[in-house]
Formats: structure tokens, C-alpha cells, sequence
């Protein structure tokens, strides 16, 4: 069994690269989200000002001509910033989108990239947890909190500039606001992200742990295992409580703190301003002005520092999301061409935990066009083999080569061209079934070649009956197939793909002893002349194999034809009579 591990987590700089990378892609629109928000702001700026010079007016004496004119030019701005803000939210949310979308399709495909035995160490609760909730999170910052974020950073800006062509006295009560506003989000800041990526990580191991109960139910309710996996799933949740609890203390400290910071220079303006007024130096419309673009600051300031944990949670998703292009790749393309289909392991040891081989100095050569049998008691390594063998794992030291070429030097597409596994777990699309099998069909495949494999799988009487035969949705919410036709479906597929050299591990469990052994005989004649090596636990699959190796203790401990094996008196002899006369 293999040990658990865990996806990478981008880094800063990873971050900031890619945000970079996100941008050049995108200038045009970027730059006209930019200035339409700074055109909005710009048109907010005109209400303090225009009101401080109606102050000044009122205390020197003015008209009703005046006062609504200033009325007009108010309501005026008002329009004009309506207006660029409704547009620059539009432009801001299309780039919002298009960005989300690259980020979904860079994700899925640095996960499909992912070595198989990556993802089977690292289980499939990590996995869901970032193609749900982190894009999701994800998601809702780039729509949302990104956006209304750069419209409060621009007004900010603009604000404070507007402040300070009032007078240069303002610097100084705004500047009462800097000290607990910086230590606030300095302490903040350097704890928000690793709580948030605890918290992300808290969710990935409930996910992982529900999902290995509900898959391993029928092992749980077998061996009563029942309370342990409800106290590993409470442990889980605790853990979860303990990291929201953690990011709940940090705003509940941030928050309120950083109100002070917003208060502390609308007062010192007043104070400072009428002081000021009382000696002369400033006028009533002066103080006026710059109260109310000291007052106007506390809101885009108030929306940084709040939309700052939304986008640190954002942040910690997006680092989760470009971890998994940093998983490095278990082969190194070579170049090579293999110059047969010949399949030799040579002096092969593996392990899932460091220093504990499953498999031990393993050498086998596999003929083109022979089948080879692997049998053997349950972990004895022959599933383990059999991946090596399929180019599925990189030996932990010596070789499994084709044709001379290591597997691990071929590129996937090359690699599934001259081997391919298939395992007793099958998975079915959501989708036709024309759909589902065209996974695995060259292009230009016709709908005789789909039905010819389905015919060589023995699966054409219930496909024929099915309610609209090849175009019928199956999968999630479709037309539910059982497991031994979900199980054709994918030997169907193998068909399709055409591979030189099968690898079968179990593949036929899941249909009954009497129809798997016609279906292997129907796949015979569809596969001759090519290499087959299954692995299986019924050993008529031996008997008609054109030799037999028999795993133990991850070594092969008899290798020859099921004859010679018998006539041998060894552990497959054993095996044999135990299974014949049973």
C-alpha cells in the first residue's frame, strides 16, 4: 500500500509570475478596466470640492442661482461616475472571466499531466478539494473581490491626491492612521495565508477520508470498522474547526482594530483644520474639503483591508491550484524509437515507502505475441509488476524497457501506443456511449469500428437494446450500466486503442467465471499477435497462457508453460490443484 502524500503549494514568487504572465495576456483589456476606474474616481472627487466652495460661498454671501448650479454640477459628476463605474465593472468582470477560464483549463491540464502514481499516493480528496472548493474560491475572488479590490486601491490613490491639493496640513492627520493601519496588516498578513492554506488542507483530508469510507463501505461493514472511520472523520473535523477557528480569531483581532485607523484622521482633520480656521490660515471651505476627502478616504481603505482576506483566501487557492504544475515528472523523454515490441524488466525493485521494496530484483523478458501469465497469492506483488510493466510507475532502480527504450523515456502518447493497462477499476463518462468509447478510438474511427469492438468484447446483444443504442447517455444521470458492461466499455476501449503489447490486470473480475472465460477467448481472436500479459486470479487464464509466472514475495518464483510448472510440483502446482479441485 502506498503512502499517503501531498500536492505541492505554489510559492510566492510561482504567484506572482504567473499573475505577471495573466496580465501580458490580457493588456488591452487590463488598461481599459484601469482607466475607466480611474475616470470614475476622478468624477467622485468633484462632490468635496464643489461643496467646500459652496461653504465659502454661503459665509461670503451668494444666490439661489448659485447654490443650484453647484446642484446641477453635483447630480452632473453623479451621472458621470455611474456611468464609467457600471462600465468599468463590465470591462473588469470579461477580464475577470476570460483570466478564470485560463485558470480552469492551465488546472485541468497540469492535472491530467500528473503522473498516475502521484495521484494515487496522494488520494483523491486533495484532488476534488482544489477542482471544487479553491476554484470555486478562486472563482469569487477574480469576479468579485479582485476587481471591487482595484477600484479601492485606484479611489484611495486619487482620494488622498485630492486631499492634499487642499493644503499640506492634511498630511499629518492622515498620517495619524498609518501607524496602527501598517502594524495591523503586518501581523495579519504574515498569518493569514499559511491559516488559510491550513484550513484549504483541513478540507482536502475530510474529503479523502469520506471518500475512501464510501469506497471501501463493503470492507468497513465486513471487518466492523465502522467507529474507527467515524473517529478518523471526527479527528478530521476537529482539525477543520481548529484551522477556521484559527482564520476567525485572526479577523476578529484585524477588523476591528483597523477601525481605529480610520477614525483617528477624520478627527485630527476637524481638529486640526479648525485650529487652522481660528488663526486664519485656512478658510471654512478649506476644512470643509478636506474633512470630507479625509471622511471619503475610510471607505476604499475599509474596502482594501476587508476584500484583503478575500483575496488571501484567493491567494492560498490559487497556490494550491498551480501546485500541481509543479509536481515534477516521473520520465524523462529520451527521443528514442523503439526498434521492437519486445518487453524486458531488468534487476527491477520498487517501493511506495522508502526503503520497503514490494518488489525485489525482478527480471522477465516478455516475446512479441506471447501471453504471459502472472499468478501468485494476493500481495505478492503482480498488480505492482504488472503497472512497471505498463509504464504506470518508473522503477525504483533497474529497467523495463520496449523495444530497447526505457518506458519511462516514451512520451504518454507514444508509451499507450505500444503498451496498455487495464485493471479491474473502470470509470464511464459522462456522455454517449459512441462518446466513451472514442476516448480511446484512432481519429476517423467509424461507428462499424466501435460496434466491432463491442463485438469483440461480447457486448453488442445489450448495446442493441439499449433506448437509442450507441447515442445513449450513460454515466452520472444518464443510463446506469452495470459493472460487468461498464467493464466491456473499457476492454472495448483497450480494443479501439490497438496497442502492441495489454497489460490485464484482473480485467474480467467483475464478469461471471463462464462469461469471462468466452469474453478472454473472444479477445484472443481479436488480439492475435499481440503481447498479452494477465494478471488474474482464475487460473484457467494460466492454463491457456503461453507461459506462467508465479510472483512471491515481489520476486518471480517459477516462470515456465502451465505443464511444465505442473510437472514441476512447486507453489503453482500447489496452486493449481487447490484451484482445480475446489
Amino acid at each position: 500500500m502506498s503512502a499517503r502524500t501531498t500536492l505541492p503549494v505554489a510559492d510566492g514568487p510561482a504567484l506572482r509570475r504567473y499573475a505577471v504572465d495573466l496580465a501580458r495576456r490580457h493588456p488591452r483589456l487590463l488598461w481599459s478596466a484601469l482607466g475607466l476606474h480611474v475616470l470614475a474616481a476622478v468624477a467622485g472627487l468633484a462632490a468635496p470640492r464643489l461643496l467646500g466652495n459652496l461653504v465659502e460661498a454661503v459665509e461670503d454671501g451668494t444666490t439661489t442661482q448659485h447654490v443650484d448650479r453647484i446642484i446641477l454640477l453635483l447630480a452632473g459628476f453623479l451621472v458621470v461616475q455611474t456611468l464609467l463605474t457600471r462600465f468599468a465593472r463590465l470591462v473588469s468582470q470579461v477580464l475577470g472571466e476570460q483570466v478564470l477560464a485560463e485558470l480552469r483549463e492551465d488546472f485541468v491540464g497540469n492535472a491530467l499531466a500528473l503522473p498516475v502514481g502521484t495521484v494515487e499516493s496522494a488520494g483523491s480528496g486533495d484532488l476534488l478539494t482544489r477542482t471544487s472548493r479553491d476554484v470555486d474560491q478562486l472563482g469569487w475572488s477574480v469576479r468579485w473581490a479582485l476587481p471591487e479590490w482595484t477600484i479601492a486601491v485606484v479611489t484611495a490613490v486619487l482620494t488622498f491626491a485630492a486631499a492634499l491639493s487642499v493644503g499640506w496640513w492634511v498630511v499629518l492627520p492622515c498620517l495619524l492612521g498609518v501607524p496602527p493601519l501598517v502594524v495591523g496588516l503586518r501581523w495579519y498578513l504574515a498569518r493569514a495565508k499559511d491559516g488559510y492554506l491550513r484550513e484549504s488542507a483541513s478540507y482536502s483530508q475530510i474529503n479523502a477520508t469520506l471518500t475512501e469510507t464510501v469506497e471501501g463501505a463493503r470492507t468497513v461493514e465486513a471487518l466492523g470498522l465502522g467507529r474507527e472511520r467515524v473517529a478518523a472523520i471526527d479527528d478530521d473535523v476537529r482539525e477543520s474547526f481548529a484551522a477556521e477557528r484559527y482564520t476567525l480569531r485572526l479577523r476578529t483581532v484585524f477588523f476591528p482594530s483597523m477601525e481605529i485607523s480610520y477614525l483617528l484622521p477624520v478627527v485630527a482633520t476637524l481638529l486640526l483644520g479648525g485650529y487652522l480656521y481660528t488663526q486664519g490660515s485656512v478658510s471654512l471651505g478649506d476644512v470643509t474639503t478636506a474633512t470630507l476627502y479625509v471622511q471619503m478616504l475610510i471607505d476604499p481603505v475599509d474596502r482594501i483591508v476587508s476584500i484583503l482576506d478575500e483575496l488571501q483566501m484567493g491567494a492560498a487557492s490559487l497556490a494550491r491550484l498551480l501546485g500541481v504544475a509543479q509536481v515534477p515528472d516521473d520520465r524523462e523523454v529520451s527521443g528514442r524509437e523503439p526498434t521492437g515490441e519486445d518487453l524486458v524488466a531488468s534487476d527491477v525493485r520498487f517501493s511506495y515507502v522508502e526503503g520497503r521494496d514490494v518488489l525485489h530484483g525482478v527480471d522477465l523478458e516478455v516475446g512479441v505475441g506471447e501471453r504471459l501469465a502472472m499468478v501468485g497469492p494476493s500481495g505478492a506483488g503482480k498488480s505492482t509488476l504488472g503497472r512497471l510493466l505498463a509504464g504506470i510507475h518508473p522503477p525504483r532502480t533497474g529497467a523495463v524497457t520496449v523495444g530497447g527504450v526505457g518506458l519511462v523515456e516514451l512520451p504518454l502518447g507514444d508509451l499507450r501506443g505500444h503498451v496498455a493497462l487495464v485493471t479491474q477499476e473502470h470509470h464511464v463518462f459522462v456522455g454517449t456511449l459512441r462518446e466513451n468509447l472514442a476516448l480511446a478510438a484512432p481519429p476517423g474511427a467509424t461507428d462499424d469500428d466501435v460496434r466491432g469492438a463491442l463485438d469483440a468484447v461480447d457486448a453488442l446483444d445489450w448495446v442493441d437494446v439499449l433506448p437509442d443504442g450507441l447515442d445513449t447517455v450513460v454515466g452520472s444521470g444518464g443510463h446506469t450500466l452495470t459493472d460487468a458492461q461498464a467493464q466491456q466499455v473499457a476492454l472495448a476501449r483497450l480494443v479501439l486503442a490497438d496497442p502492441h503489447t495489454l497489460v490485464l490486470d484482473e480485467a474480467t473480475s467483475l464478469i461471471d467465471p463462464r462469461a469471462a472465460r468466452h469474453l478472454e477467448r473472444s479477445l484472443a481472436a481479436v488480439l492475435e499477435g499481440r503481447t498479452v500479459i494477465a494478471i488474474a486470479h482464475r487460473l484457467f487464464s494460466a492454463h491457456d497462457a503461453d507461459r506462467v509466472a508465479v510472483v512471491e514475495d515481489g520476486k518471480v518464483a517459477e516462470l515456465g508453460s502451465h505443464d511444465e510448472l505442473v510437472a514441476a510440483g512447486g507453489s503453482y502446482a500447489a496452486l493449481w490443484r487447490s484451484w482445480h479441485t475446489g
